[in-house]
């Protein structure tokens, strides 16, 4: 029976993307956060339960794949397009991010390199910058969001390296970077609230990349 509980997690954020997808057409686009978030609880406790009962798998990792192209690239496609579709006729460049972001979880499938840290925008990442969007409080215009569709969709695939938020140990030496990120993020919070999440994918990059000249200084 637990060599199966990573794969209905999986599952579970299919579902949940799916349903996000359904909601973003249908009622209310500005949830598709909301949805992002719960899709990306779930994702994250099933690589979790996946190494904590040693039951990795060839299925599983391809499904988790999938599930994230829905939740992760297909959800905040869709609910950029809702908002561009308000303000240009060219709404339909929002699909560059499902593309980019199957490219994305394709190239991280082959690569074995990126257990510690990432090549790339991970897709989850990606989602929860596009969609808290709303988070600014207006309406960005036409040429600055599809910037931000074009840059995201480049980033996925970029070679940049960027922090995994995996611990081997908790102390502050090698994981200096992620607890700079960690405690950044809750103090920018607390300063700026809800405002600060459209910007916490860029922080999260502005560390990684510091970090990543640091270390080849070093």
């Amino acid at each position: 029976m637990k060599k199966h509980i990573p794969n209905i997690l999986t599952s579970l954020n299919l579902a949940i993307g799916s349903a996000g997808i359904f909601y973003v057409l249908t009622t209310d686009y500005n949830y598709a956060f909301y949805f992002v978030i719960v899709a990306g609880i779930f994702d994250f406790l099933d690589g979790f339960a996946a190494r904590l009962l040693k039951v990795k798998s060839e299925m599983g990792k391809e499904l988790d794949s999938l599930a994230d192209l829905v939740s992760f690239g297909l959800l905040p496609a869709f609910y950029v397009m809702k908002l561009l579709d308000n303000v240009s006729e060219f709404y339909w460049v929002a699909l560059l991010i499902v593309v980019f972001s199957a490219l994305r979880l394709a190239k991280f499938n082959l690569d074995d390199s990126q257990s510690d840290s990432f090549e790339g925008l991970p897709t989850p990442a990606n989602a929860i910058m596009l969609t808290s969007i709303l988070f600014l409080g207006y309406q960005l215009p036409e040429e600055t969001l599809i910037g931000i569709v074009v840059m995201s969709s480049l980033l996925l695939i970029s070679k940049l390296r960027l922090i995994a938020l995996k611990f081997k140990s908790f102390g502050w030496k090698q994981n200096e970077a992620r607890w700079v990120l960690i405690l950044g993020s809750i103090v920018l919070f607390m300063v700026f609230r809800w405002t600060f999440i459209p910007l916490l994918i860029p922080f999260y990059i502005v560390v990684s990349v510091v970090s990543s000249v640091s270390l080849n200084r070093g």
